[in-house]
């Protein structure tokens, strides 16, 4: 397009301004790429678990299942017992978040249960997030509670049971937003 000085010449704004005009260009068509997704499609992809449980799945599991489930899937990152590898720990530093050196962990940091279970299920293991069944991340969710000191190795945790377990750090976290008038 003619341009003077930096600046658009009279002949380019002219061209703008007839291609701006209804009927002198064509609309320009998609792409044609992807198709409209049924309710079915999108339910499959709707796994959020909220703090309070809302939307855990059917299933359950224990500590002792979890135990053999972290064995083959999470221990090359985690180490034996989650006590941190290549990857976070998920044991320990219970007392340690009002330190210099916090340790922020399942036991010393997590405020909510089923967001454990979220977690797991949506991002692990790290090559594979989404490929472990229900079961296994309920399991899971139980061994890593009991590493902490939760719940006894013996819990089953399921949809219902899970929201109830009260995490050391509940009451740990301060709503900022949206501002109160206090």
């Amino acid at each position: 397009m003619p341009r003077i000085a930096g600046f658009l010449s009279p002949l380019g704004v002219l061209l703008i301004c007839a291609a701006a005009l209804p009927g002198t260009v064509a609309a320009q068509e998609g792409p044609g790429l992807g198709v409209e997704l049924t309710e079915e499609q999108i339910a499959a992809w709707d796994i959020n678990v909220a703090p309070d449980g809302t939307g855990l799945p059917p299933g359950s599991g224990d500590a002792r299942r979890g135990a053999e489930v972290f064995a083959v899937w999470c221990i090359a990152c985690h180490t034996t017992d989650g006590e941190g590898g290549l990857n976070d720990r998920l044991v320990g530093g219970h007392g340690t978040l009002d330190s210099a050196s916090p340790v922020r962990t399942v036991g010393s940091y997590w405020p909510y249960a089923p967001t454990i279970f979220d977690y797991i299920r949506r991002a692990m293991p790290y090559a594979q997030p989404q490929s472990l069944t229900n079961d296994d991340v309920y399991a899971l969710t139980a061994y890593l509670l009991q590493l902490n000191g939760i719940i006894g190795a013996d819990d089953v945790m399921d949809a219902a049971s899970l929201p109830r377990v009260e995490m050391p750090n509940r009451d740990g976290f301060i709503v900022v937003w949206p501002p109160t008038d206090e």
